[in-house]
């Protein structure tokens, strides 16, 4: 089997592991810092409205910190050894690590006060299991229970397979059809970080270049780039639903091509574990088509600055 798919299909099992794994309660009011998923992850909880800070540990690091040192905050990388993280430590006094390897530079520093574990196994391709299990960790590390959107999220997972499947031949069908000079994926509140996540991981597979943005960012301006375009809109039934619904069939009405990601049996914050999946499936087999070898050709899986 393809490894890039056996990856993503041991999203589930490895998600379980996190689930069945003791997270000590995470601290709020702090910045949580992080880069590419491991920012995505605690944004998509400042959207259901927690106290937190998520900032990109490189602009923390260049512009935000101004050279004083602050009492804590929450550090995530899935290596623990992205250099960004790794400049960040110390900025605190302490600091909570969130990674997969405990024994990562991230993981041993003198001022770590708590390490949370994502337990996303081996990952050499695009951060499908680390960014859903960085979501676990983080429903549980704040307070909430995801044992049922794990339970939805395995029977509807062959679903999400073959809708993403999907995505990938109308997406390439339109590719071949017309000469699309836009690609965007949208979404709102907690799913921002969905279609960041999305956009992140297709540019990485397929190495076309999908853009994430809030969906009312679009709105803003980007529209009026919908002629010969193609947009995917993350739906979930929360505030902005119906606005996202009346701006699809505006822009295809303007000569968008519009397809559409809802997990109609999760409430919008659980949503976040659900919409990300048919992405993963749609960047492996859009790959496939595509004839994309290697993932990761200008740079490695783990971004080590100078």
């Amino acid at each position: 089997m393809n490894p890039i798919l056996t990856e993503i299909l041991e999203i589930l099992a490895r998600a379980n592991d996190v689930l069945n794994s003791p997270v000590d309660a995470l601290p709020l009011n702090v910045p949580y810092l992080g880069m590419g998923s491991s920012y995505f992850a605690p944004l998509a909880f400042k959207y259901m409205g927690l106290p937190i800070f998520p900032e990109l540990a490189s602009e923390y690091v260049y512009y935000l910190a101004k050279g004083k040192k602050a009492p804590l905050a929450v550090i995530l990388s899935q290596s623990g050894r992205s250099s960004e993280a790794l400049w960040c430590r110390e900025l605190f006094d302490q600091y909570v690590a969130v990674s997969n390897y405990t024994g990562s530079a991230l993981c041993t520093a003198p001022n770590v006060a708590q390490v949370l574990p994502i337990r996303a196994g081996e990952e050499h391709y695009s951060s499908s299991k680390t960014y859903v299990n960085t979501l676990v960790a983080l429903f549980k590390g704040f307070g909430f229970s995801p044992d049922a959107s794990i339970a939805l999220l395995t029977d509807r997972f062959e679903y999400y397979r073959k809708l993403g499947e999907q995505l990938a031949n109308d997406v390439l069908a339109v590719l071949n059809q017309h000469k699309i000079h836009g690609m965007y994926i949208t979404g709102s509140g907690p799913n921002i970080a969905t279609a960041y996540e999305a956009a992140l991981i297709l540019s990485e597979s397929t190495k076309l270049n999908f853009h994430g943005l809030p969906m009312a960012q679009y709105d803003h301006g980007p529209k009026e780039t919908a002629k010969d375009s193609i947009v995917i809109q993350v739906l979930a039934k929360g505030e902005a639903y119906e606005r996202t619904l009346r701006l699809s069939d505006m822009i295809a009405k303007a000569g968008a091509h519009v397809f559409t990601v809802e997990t109609v049996e999760s409430d919008e914050n659980f949503s976040v574990l659900h919409n990300i999946i048919p992405f993963n499936f749609m960047a492996y087999y859009l790959a496939e088509k595509l004839n994309i070898g290697e993932t990761f050709v200008v740079g490695g899986k783990v971004t080590e600055a100078n």
